[in-house]
């Protein structure tokens, strides 16, 4: 199995990879989400540390189960060859209905088919409230005229 673009990458094609990720975390659906993973990825995710494709998978099944009205947006920061770094930002709400931003930035390593062999991600959130939040579009893939990252001044 291969998922393009692969490495090494471009400006375009490095764009081309965040926004892929980014519409397949929109998504909330572990079992596609982890399809861009190998079978053996290694991830660090604050203190959770996944491993190969079921881990992960269950991992975002439980994320997204607490994380209610998930909403992500991810921007490229840089790339070469076969890696690229992202900064993000999500919102979501708990079940007690208390809003969260999180910010962060993640490394990625690609093998050559494209899929993702390393994850490494550093987050942090805050509380926010209802009225701070910015990510406001219906759930799913950020609308192509919804403002990014920059364009919010995150």
């Amino acid at each position: 199995m291969s998922r393009p673009p692969l490495p090494p990458f471009t400006e375009e094609t490095a764009k081309q990879k965040v926004r892929a990720a980014e519409d397949g975390w929109n998504s909330r659906d572990p079992a596609r989400v982890a399809l861009a993973y190998t079978e053996d990825c290694a991830w660090r995710n604050r203190v959770d540390f996944p491993t190969g494709r079921a881990e992960i998978e269950a991992f975002l099944a439980g994320k997204w189960r607490r994380e209610l009205d998930y909403r992500l947006i991810k921007e490229l920061w840089t790339y070469a060859g076969n890696r690229i770094a992202v900064r993000f930002a999500y919102e979501y709400r708990d079940d007690s209905g208390q809003w969260h931003r999180a910010y962060g930035n993640e490394n990625w390593q690609f093998a050559e088919d494209g899929l993702m062999e390393r994850r490494i991600a550093s987050i942090n959130e805050m509380p926010i409230r209802e009225e701070e939040r910015l990510f406001h579009w219906p759930l799913g893939r950020r609308p192509d005229d919804h403002p990014g990252l920059s364009d919010l001044g995150l």
